[in-house]
């Protein structure tokens, strides 16, 4: 199970009622922030999700509505005096930025947290056992950045009754059995997991796009995804400009999301210049399951 918390849902000007871009996922004890704009640690206490178990951080890109919030949000782990080491994941550019920033802040090579960066390559970025996380490169004004894609673990359960029959005793053996390899009994009978094991539960598949100015190249990626969370910062009769500033439109995102299978779209990254219904009207036209974030939202997948 994935759970989001969308703190930050404004394009690159904040609004008094949309954040600086955040989104905060929960998943088998993880607390992992995707981008850390102006203020996300108050969205953080606000949306009470609070600081504990904070400890990795997913960058999209190193523009600075993505990433100011991180020298606020690292004094206050400070002053509470958090033990935790903050892993951060960003493209090299990224990282060179966040670098930079705290090192004006603080002195070159210091930070008020231990910090451990690692640069994204396109692939695994996170193997949690229930959940795995993958990286994969978007286009987005010549800037090295990168989305994310969560999925859940392929979970088979045990059959109690084929395990009765077969005369599996309970203990170790059942827990090899399900964990997918061979046993041998005491009386000499090999057992194999597919004589035990039910049929594979559905992988969840949540993907985050952060900026980007184009859908091509993304189908693969977002495919079949329960969720995917994109940006829609202009409407399709501002296609020009999305251009010029490197955006997608209302209209793009919904194209992507119903030639790639995905069950629901959720849109964010929401300019001020357009009501919510107008974004939701243009998307809903080609996508019906589509809804535009605002701050505090939270979905469970």
């Amino acid at each position: 199970m994935f759970a989001l918390t969308f703190l930050g849902t404004s394009a690159s000007v904040p609004s008094p009622e949309r954040n600086h871009p955040g989104i905060l996922v929960e998943a088998a004890g993880h607390r992992i922030l995707i981008d850390c704009g102006e203020g996300t640690q108050r969205q953080l206490l606000r949306s009470g999700a609070g600081f504990r178990r904070l400890d990795r951080l997913l960058l999209t890109h190193g523009h600075f509505d993505h990433v100011l919030g991180i020298p606020g949000l690292f004094s206050t782990l400070r002053l509470r005096q958090s033990s935790d080491a903050m892993t951060i994941h960003g493209g090299a550019g990224t990282l060179d930025v966040v670098v930079r920033m705290l090192a004006g802040l603080w002195g070159e090579g210091r930070a008020p947290i231990p910090l451990d960066l690692v640069p994204l390559i396109e692939g695994r970025v996170l193997d949690a056992g229930d959940f795995t996380v993958d990286c994969f490169p978007v286009r987005h004004r010549e800037t090295d950045s990168f989305a994310f894609s969560f999925q859940s673990a392929i979970r088979r359960h045990l059959l109690p009754d084929r395990l009765t029959a077969l005369r599996v005793p309970d203990g170790p053996v059942r827990r090899e059995l399900a964990e997918g390899r061979q046993v041998r009994l005491d009386d000499g009978r090999t057992i194999d997991p597919e004589q035990v094991l039910g049929p594979a539960e559905g992988r969840q598949k949540l993907v985050i796009v952060g900026d980007t100015e184009t859908t091509e190249g993304l189908d693969d990626h977002v495919r079949d995804a329960d969720v995917l969370v994109i940006e829609a910062t202009f409407l399709a009769r501002d296609a020009a400009t999305a251009r010029e500033y490197g955006h997608l439109t209302a209209a793009e995102a919904a194209a992507l999301a119903a030639r790639s299978g995905v069950k629901q779209l959720v849109l964010t990254h929401i300019s001020g210049r357009y009501p919510d219904e107008d974004i939701l009207a243009e998307a809903t036209e080609i996508f019906t399951n589509s809804r535009v974030a605002i701050d505090f939202d939270r979905i469970t997948i």
